[in-house]
């Protein structure tokens, strides 16, 4: 892992990190703030769950999904995970702040550009893939070393049967003369 690495990904998940801490520590205030969107997703559950419940969910995501990326172990992984979360407070946040006064406008304005930053940031991350080739990179290379090999072995097979051919088209022949001859 390059130095930028190093630092980047700890100070990108640091955020992810506290806020999940919050979402743990203030469990109900993060139920009331997002009640609307935690509700639809626990009708869509196949379980039955609280909202509370999925705020703790949430909570937890965002502080194991930062842990790992921040040491860079299934940073891909984790990162979609935390694009998923800040897409989630970037939506609820937005819906639920205060735009009653010139002050709030602003604040909402410099939150949502905070939170889409952050997104951007961990979906950077995500397709980062730290100078390793990704999945699609080798898969397309596979192929077409698959089809470089096809071709010279199908090139070599076909070379190898006209020196046969020849070879038993020149012995047909020999005994042909031979026992025509006799």
């Amino acid at each position: 892992m390059t130095v930028i690495r190093s630092l980047a990904r700890p100070m990108l998940a640091s955020s992810f990190i506290v806020a999940g801490a919050d979402r743990l520590r203030k469990a109900d205030e993060t139920v009331a703030q997002l009640s609307p969107v935690l509700r639809r997703a626990a009708d869509a559950l196949p379980f039955p769950t609280n909202e509370k419940m999925l705020a703790r969910v949430i909570g937890g995501t965002q502080i194991g999904a930062g842990a790992l990326l921040s040491i860079g172990k299934f940073s891909r992984l984790s990162s979609c995970l935390l694009a998923l979360t800040s897409a989630l407070n970037t939506f609820v946040e937005y819906r639920s702040a205060d735009i009653t006064t010139k002050e709030g406008r602003e604040h909402r304005r410099n939150q949502l550009l905070k939170n889409v930053a952050l997104t951007g940031g961990v979906l950077l991350a995500a397709v980062d893939t730290a100078g390793r080739p990704g999945l699609a990179w080798r898969a397309e290379h596979l192929a077409a070393d698959a089809r470089r090999s096809s071709k010279k072995l199908t090139a070599d097979a076909r070379r190898s049967s006209k020196k046969n051919l020849k070879r038993a088209d020149k012995a047909v022949r020999g005994a042909a003369s031979s026992v025509t001859g006799a």
